[in-house]
């Protein structure tokens, strides 16, 4: 190993050092109370350090979509290209991995969420700002495929797969936000994956060609 990969090897460690703390920081005291002090004393690194890597908190809190959306990627891509399933058991398919994804870190996909209606996003690094929207333009598009192809197979409504895969990622994120706010007043009261299976359930019925 060159001198060179073994620095980059270092510099994404430390990199991953620092999120893991912020994540642990930001379940803890809420982003607004969470400070870039708090963060590097969590990693157990200098204030400083820390700017190396992230140019401010909402940066860093941004960072933290990356994996969620890497991992939903992943699952779509393997719902898509299952060849073997007809339209409709894709979608079961699809619903099944969006409670995947959801189960994989609620914490960090409820902060997408919140971070994709906040002014969060314009006080991010241009790099950062376009890899957050490429994974999720892939995102919507795996799914906008999946739908397509039962449009074209004559099952599902004649409607444009965009809008469809809109409409799905709105649903999604909209249960899990109300859902989890609910929570917040009463932590005695969780529907939510029973709201969102409802939720799945209805839309997989509209989705259907009469």
């Amino acid at each position: 190993m060159g001198i060179r990969e073994r620095k980059e090897r270092e510099r994404e460690r430390r990199r991953q050092q620092i999120i893991v703390a912020a994540k642990r920081v930001f379940s803890d005291k809420g982003f607004n109370k969470s400070t870039m002090e708090d963060i590097a004393k969590e990693a157990e690194l200098s204030p400083g350090t820390l700017y190396l890597y992230f140019k401010n908190k909402d940066e860093l809190y941004a960072s933290l979509s990356l994996r969620i959306l890497q991992y939903l990627i992943i699952r779509l891509e393997h719902v898509n290209g299952n060849n073997e399933m007809d339209p409709i058991q894709k979608v079961e398919a699809l619903n099944e991995a969006m409670f995947d994804v959801y189960e994989f870190d609620p914490l960090i996909i409820i902060n997408m969420f919140h971070l994709q209606s906040s002014e969060t996003l314009k006080n991010l690094s241009d790099e950062l700002l376009r890899e957050i929207e490429d994974l999720s333009r892939k995102s919507l598009g795996v799914i906008a495929g999946i739908f397509q192809e039962g449009i074209d197979k004559g099952v599902f409504i004649d409607e444009h797969p965009i809008a469809l895969a809109d409409i799905f990622w709105s649903l999604f994120s909209g249960v899990i936000l109300w859902e989890s706010s609910k929570s917040i007043i009463n932590g005695n009261k969780d529907y939510l994956r029973d709201t969102l299976k409802i939720a799945f359930e209805v839309f997989a019925r509209g989705l259907k060609k009469a």
